[in-house]
């Protein structure tokens, strides 16, 4: 079966959905800025994107190619710096973020610094946190996209670089971060997974159209809490296709290479 659509635009029409109208987005470029350029234009007019280079609710006219370039603060509210950014972050005033990483855990952490054991002689260095640390901190609610691959999705990750819950129920509170704060939604290619309210480690949320809860656990180095109301992903509309393939990126920076 042909699918009209690729996994990539699953994804980022997924992560679109989460938004709200109204609310604030620290993003990225790639998907998450995609994600969010695609909840301006349908759903969520009056989401205020903040750009970590300092672009503040620009009117994108296209996608950018990095948090620099001078899209993020085309017709901006305001222009300013990385360090106030994050001063709004601290401050409580970013409700969500879009955050990956080479591997997650049961409760949303994430590592994007290094894989095997030796901190000074890692099997590989990664590029590290930049400012996911601090956005998975302060921010309300962190969503994670990211592909499905149990080399992924690990029991204990190799080094924690972002705070999910970090060890369960009431550790983020503990270690000083914002009471109600914490990973929402990890978004993959199989569906779309939440944390349980009470343990707070990943269960799904939706399968998307053809996927099962079985490839969904296969996918998964840890046990998946069993879901409370699992759902289906509605597919991507033909509009919210058109938007992306024609306004968002119409030259192919995100699409026709795969995210």
């Amino acid at each position: 079966m042909v699918m009209r659509y690729s996994p990539v635009e699953l994804m980022i029409v997924c992560a679109a959905r989460v938004l709200e109208d109204g609310k604030t987005v620290a993003v990225g470029t790639g998907v998450p800025c995609a994600a969010a350029m695609l909840a301006q234009l349908t759903h969520a007019p009056n989401l205020v994107i903040f750009f970590e280079a300092g672009g503040v609710a620009p009117r994108l006219p296209t996608m950018p190619i990095s948090v620099g370039d001078s899209r993020t603060m085309h017709q901006a509210l305001m222009t300013t710096s990385m360090a106030e950014v994050m001063q709004f972050c601290q401050k409580g005033l970013m409700d969500y973020t879009f955050l990956s990483g080479a591997q997650i855990d049961p409760y949303g952490n994430l590592n994007s610094t290094m894989i095997g054991i030796d901190y000074a002689k890692p099997k590989v260095r990664l590029p590290g946190s930049g400012g996911a640390n601090d956005l998975a901190s302060f921010c309300w609610r962190a969503n994670v996209i990211m592909r499905h691959d149990a080399k992924k999705f690990v029991e204990k990750l190799d080094f924690i670089t972002s705070p999910g819950y970090l060890t369960g129920p009431g550790a983020r509170e503990a270690a000083g971060l914002p009471t109600g704060s914490g990973p929402y939604r990890v978004i993959t290619e199989l569906g779309v997974l939440g944390f349980h309210p009470d343990s707070k480690r990943m269960m799904p949320v939706s399968l998307h159209p053809g996927k099962t809860l079985l490839e969904m656990q296969a996918a998964t180095g840890f046990k998946l809490e069993e879901a409370v109301d699992l759902g289906r992903t509605d597919e991507p509309t033909d509009e919210e296709l058109r938007l992306l393939r024609e306004r968002i990126d119409p030259l192919g920076y995100i699409l026709r290479r795969g995210g």
